[in-house]
């Protein structure tokens, strides 16, 4: 049976596109030093020289060259790490990987042509998420500021009855009073 678009329930495909849309990518030809964190799925096939964290998945492209330390939940790994990595559940090394560093990890499954140099330690989730507490600082992410409340009408002050007119204020600054028309007395000769 062939399912169409429209007889996919809206919550699923909701869930499909975020899912898609979700993954932070480091593209070929980017290189990054420092720490990097992601709370979602992360594609990388450029360069990335110190701590790798990600809660989800991490693939690591076949161009990707990673030193320092890598933390996620699974990976696919094609490319080369000359550092540690750190899996709370599966690691799948690919047949072009090359891994130059200890790996920690719940599962591993290696392909044929994967080249390791390091050792291999079986921890559990527990073990693995004390690793990170200790060894990854996680950035802290600002919390939304508040909507501060809208200020409150402030209750006008009675008016004061205007002051009486300052002895020093110069008569040029009041308006003149319009003259009255003098009358005009007419005498007959």
């Amino acid at each position: 049976m062939k399912l169409s678009k429209n007889m996919i329930p809206n919550k699923v495909q909701k869930t499909m596109e975020q899912n898609i849309n979700e993954v932070s990518r480091i593209s070929h030809g980017t290189v990054i030093r420092g720490d990097l964190s992601s709370s979602t799925d992360i594609r990388i096939d450029g360069q990335v020289d110190g701590t790798l964290f990600s809660e989800g998945k991490a693939v690591v492209g076949e161009s990707a060259q990673l030193s320092g330390k890598l933390f996620c939940t699974n990976v696919d790994f094609w490319g080369k790490m000359d550092g540690d990595i750190f899996v709370k559940d599966q690691l799948s090394l690919k047949s072009s990987s090359v891994v130059n560093g200890n790996i920690h990890v719940r599962k591993i499954q290696v392909e044929m042509g994967a080249q390791i140099n390091g050792s291999f330690k079986m921890i559990s989730e527990r073990e693995y998420d004390q690793l990170v507490a200790t060894m990854v600082r996680k950035p802290v992410v600002p919390a939304a500021p508040a909507k501060a409340p809208a200020p409150k009408p402030v209750a006008a002050a009675p008016k004061a009855a205007a002051p009486a007119a300052k002895s020093a204020a110069p008569e040029a600054q009041k308006p003149a009073a319009p003259e009255a028309p003098k009358p005009v007395s007419h005498q007959a000769s």
